[in-house]
């Protein structure tokens, strides 16, 4: 009777398998080595953050505007690094900043009249809040925020001091108010109106000391395109910058961490 072969198993199959899985990576990482400047920026971006890989403006994620004064090609990856105050701006993180403060806000991308616009600028963010009729964030010809209004500014503190950015706050009006005070312009209302932000974003724990400036425009400084009495000139810019040296920033203390505040909403001073 004839004797059965041996039966060697499958174990080579396995060794050979990680074999060719280990040379795949060898040829993938010599590849990558051999690339230009630009490659092996994107590709380190992408493996350090890879749930928010580089995004360029037409990514198809938000229509976010870089600045034209940058230089750069915007189909250069170089784009995503810009140098602003002698250090460089990951304009990538900028947009994932953006994109979760979009998501906090629940806001539909798509929609024609947004209620806030959000634009990468050469040192960070330029965030504006518009105070339309069909969304207002200030009462009618007042400085007192409506619920929609604390609730954008209490989402923009936690983004404000998770990343620690400082932060000035221009106020903005459209012209032809009817104020009903003589001695209350438009002067005052867009400053008191930029305070009172100030003020909001102070109590949901952003550090005093990263405001840097609060100041009243009136309506000398209309949205470009809009007549100056379009209700879209009604507005709060907030510009977000980030440190040149975090390592020289002051002491940070969350207030509401430490139970400095209370985080109820309707008791904001």
């Amino acid at each position: 009777m004839a004797k059965k072969e041996a039966h060697h198993g499958g174990a080579w199959k396995v060794a050979y398998a990680d074999f060719v899985t280990a040379m795949m990576a060898l040829f993938m990482v010599l590849w990558i080595s051999a690339q230009d400047q630009k490659i092996l920026i994107a590709t380190s971006q992408y493996f350090q953050q890879p749930f928010k890989s580089p995004m360029v403006d037409h990514s198809g994620v938000m229509p976010f505007n870089k600045p034209a004064s940058s230089g750069h090609d915007p189909k250069d990856t170089d784009a995503d690094m810009k140098a602003a105050n002698g250090h460089m701006i990951d304009t990538s993180f900028l947009n994932s900043v953006a994109a979760d403060f979009f998501r906090l806000l629940h806001i539909d991308q798509d929609e024609r009249q947004k209620p806030i616009d959000i634009e990468i600028t050469s040192d960070g963010l330029r965030v504006t809040l518009f105070d339309r009729a069909r969304s207002p964030i200030f009462s009618d010809r007042g400085a007192d925020l409506t619920p929609w209004g604390k609730f954008l500014l209490q989402n923009l503190a936690w983004l404000v001091e998770r990343h620690r950015f400082h932060v000035a706050i221009d106020g903005h009006t459209r012209s032809n108010l009817d104020l009903r005070k003589d001695d209350y312009s438009a002067w005052e209302l867009s400053a008191d109106r930029a305070n009172t932000a100030r003020r909001v974003l102070v109590y949901y724990a952003v550090d005093p000391r990263l405001i840097e400036r609060v100041t009243g425009f009136a309506d000398t400084r209309p949205v470009a395109g809009e007549r100056p009495d379009s209700e879209t000139n009604q507005r709060i810019t907030i510009s977000l910058s980030l440190a040149a040296d975090r390592g020289n920033e002051p002491p940070h203390r969350n207030a509401l961490r430490d139970g400095k505040v209370n985080p109820t909403i309707s008791s904001i001073p």
